[in-house]
């Protein structure tokens, strides 16, 4: 029996950004419940068609959460972790699943063991617990001792996870969330960058306690076989597919998007049997429609997005056709303040979220599309169609980027007389003819033909 992400179409917030939480942590004042405000969003998660959460950073930081200081507490600017467990049990009641971010890989300047080496220097006990710690010579930031920051940003301390001791302390996090918050999973901050050993241990722990849990690592470059193969997780982040979505179109080149699906889940495809987690846009980079040199894409986009293996995401805000660019010294530009209805009210697309919510119904409709195998049939420079087979149900995909309508002969493995109905669109049932379909499609429109 397949996976439960098979079946899931995630909502991804950053907590921080969608609460309105300070920029800094002052890391004395009181719980702030600024996490309660999910509450409301439930309803609009379902209503989008959404069925799991990604949600995160959560715990103790200095600034942007990914500069942990306690990881056994949730971020103060928050709430504390009464709220979040308040948070899943409505989450759950609701059909959403909840995955959390885990930021392993590396600790902010507050967290309390590197406060104690800063008190102590070469007599404190926890020394070990970072890597590249080194009493000859002193860290950008004045210590008396310098180490390894990751990608040399020296707030962001490199954990030494090959130390037991710290192996102990964070596995004794992540127990914890998953028995306090009730959580399906993690997805895992620099993953690619984080020792396998450590990866596979991470894995059996969370195994041994939710046997169902999903566990997703961000790997930017290179074979996500990598994270999935060695290190037993079930899902990394497909960087390859997010490019071309919106490249293909901004270049007219769909060739290029139908490359990496082919390359990717094709008949000989690397990925065929992993649920590679696919968005436009998160946290990290510019909003998709920033990216997008023609708005009458953005339906194209999330259209190609929802119906292509993998499991999709949406990010908080872009199911509006919000814009965001990164630029500056951080990315609180992409992780915006949003309160409901207001986002919906000043939506610079206000039909989109509809349009994706119709998509994400008839995903959740059709088994082909979640769980089906990926057959291209027609790629040219503004058109693509492929198919998607699961058992005997046929989806077949087309898509028109440009602004005329197209008209397409399609190779299908039919019988003749077979016919096709569009789920989307109440047009004339297409017939299959010698081993063909012949498929009109209006100017940036996309059709999904059933049988």
């Amino acid at each position: 029996m397949s996976h439960w992400s098979h079946d899931a179409v995630f909502y991804h917030i950053y907590p921080l950004g969608l609460c309105g939480a300070p920029w800094r942590n002052d890391l004395s004042s009181p719980p702030e419940p600024r996490l309660a405000e999910l509450h409301g969003w439930i309803d609009h998660m379902r209503d989008l068609g959404t069925n799991a959460l990604y949600l995160g950073p959560l715990f103790e930081s200095s600034a942007h959460g990914y500069d942990t200081a306690d990881y056994y507490r949730v971020d103060r600017r928050l709430g504390d972790n009464q709220t979040l467990a308040d948070l899943s049990v409505a989450l759950h009641t609701a059909g959403i699943r909840l995955i959390l971010d885990g930021v392993f890989n590396h600790v902010g300047r507050d967290f309390w063991a590197f406060r104690d080496l800063q008190s102590n220097s070469a007599a404190s006990a926890y020394r070990d617990w970072f890597v590249g710690v080194d009493f000859a010579r002193r860290s950008p930031c004045g210590d008396p001792f310098s180490y390894t920051a990751w990608a040399g940003n020296y707030d962001l301390v490199k954990l030494n996870l090959k130390n037991p001791d710290v192996r102990a302390h964070v596995l004794g996090a992540v127990r914890q969330w998953f028995e306090l918050f009730s959580i399906d999973g993690l997805r895992l901050d620099v993953a690619e960058e984080i020792d396998p050993v450590f990866l596979r241990e991470l894995a059996a722990l969370c195994k041994s306690i939710c046997p169902d849990a999903w566990l997703m690592g961000e790997q930017v470059h290179g074979d996500y076989r990598k994270l999935t193969d060695g290190a037993h997780l079930d899902s990394a982040t497909n960087y390859e597919l997010y490019k071309g979505l919106y490249s293909s179109l901004n270049d007219h080149n769909y060739f290029e998007v139908a490359y990496a699906l082919n390359r990717e889940f094709g008949p000989g495809g690397i990925y065929r049997s992993m649920p590679l987690y696919n968005f436009a846009d998160n946290h990290d980079v510019a909003r998709v429609a920033s990216l997008l040199r023609d708005p009458r894409h953005l339906y194209l986009l999330y259209a190609l997005l929802l119906t292509v293996p993998g499991v999709p995401s949406i990010y908080y805000g872009s199911e509006w056709g919000m814009s965001g660019t990164k630029g500056g010294a951080d990315d609180w530009q992409l992780r915006p303040r949003l309160t409901l209805p207001d986002a919906a009210r000043s939506a610079p697309h206000p039909d989109l979220a509809a349009q994706i919510a119709r998509l994400s119904a008839l995903r959740h409709t059709l088994s082909a599309l979640r769980r089906g195998d990926y057959t291209q049939l027609h790629v040219a420079s503004e058109q693509m169609a492929f198919a998607r087979r699961y058992s005997d149900q046929l989806a077949v995909v087309v898509l028109n980027a440009s602004s005329a309508l197209a008209r397409l002969d399609l190779p299908i493995s039919l019988p003749d007389g077979a016919a096709l109905t569009d789920a989307l669109d109440p047009e004339p049932t297409t017939i299959a003819r010698c081993g063909r379909i012949r498929v009109e499609v209006p100017p940036y429109a996309v059709r999904v033909l059933v049988r």
